[in-house]
């Protein structure tokens, strides 16, 4: 069970696999109000930084679930190095279906709603794990402004217009779902800069020890071409927040 492995070569060196910065999820955790001993399960929890982070700084007790047995694996050094080991479990599994076994105050997909087929299923997959009176979190896209052809679309790795919302469209749709949101924290165009900058050094110095792997060729072509891309398209046009939610 893993992620497919152009993911783990190219976000090896990333802490955080979206387009949040620490200040951002510091941002979050704050906005949230969040006491000492609350209970978070985060799927798709990836490498673990908001909830070692949020373990660290406000004294949670987190699990998080991911299918990558790399990020899972610096997910459990992070808290190590943080001294939350005690606080934090990370659990390598598919979070598509997973629901825990205790009640949790907040549930989160920051940025994999796939695993749930979707904001709607993964909002409902998260409230099977939710105390009553407990907060969602969804980590979902949006587009800052709608691309004026497919093509652009496309340019930002949607497969379409329609595969995402503007913004103001996103926050009614999860009211349509019975869904008051009670906080939000967008990232900026910073953000999207860390999270996809930093991938090219990665890859880089991937290409120049690994000459001979089987995937060689298809980073090279991402390093070649993304740059640009995201400075024509992502950047520009792709908005991404994190949204806290609670039934109505």
């Amino acid at each position: 069970m893993d992620i497919p492995r152009i993911f783990t070569i190219t976000e090896s060196a990333h802490r955080i696999h979206n387009p949040f910065t620490s200040e951002k999820l510091a941002t979050l955790g704050e906005a949230l109000r969040l006491e000492t001993g609350t209970q978070v399960l985060d799927l798709g929890s990836g490498s673990g930084e908001m909830l070692c982070t949020w373990a660290r700084d406000y004294g949670i007790i987190g699990t998080g679930i991911d299918m990558s047995p790399l990020f899972t694996e610096q997910a459990k050094l992070r808290a190590e190095e943080l001294g939350v080991a005690h606080q934090v479990r990370f659990i390598h599994d598919d979070a598509a279906g997973y629901v825990s076994d205790d009640k949790v105050g907040v549930a989160a997909c920051v940025g994999a709603t796939w695993i749930g087929g979707g904001v709607a299923g993964t909002i409902e997959l998260l409230a099977r794990s939710l105390e009553s009176g407990g907060i969602i979190l969804i980590g979902e896209p949006y587009w800052r402004q709608v691309p004026p052809t497919e093509e652009v679309a496309r340019g930002c790795l949607a497969t379409s217009i329609s595969d995402f919302l503007t913004l103001p469209e996103l926050i009614a749709s999860f009211g349509r779902l019975g869904c008051d949101v009670v906080e939000m924290v967008l990232a900026d165009q910073d953000g999207w800069d860390r999270y996809e900058a930093a991938k090219w050094l990665t890859m880089r110095r991937w290409l120049a020890a690994n000459p001979g792997d089987e995937l060689f060729s298809e980073v090279r072509a991402q390093l070649t071409s993304e740059p640009v891309r995201h400075a024509t398209y992502t950047r520009e046009y792709l908005g991404w927040g994190v949204f806290a939610l609670m039934s109505r």
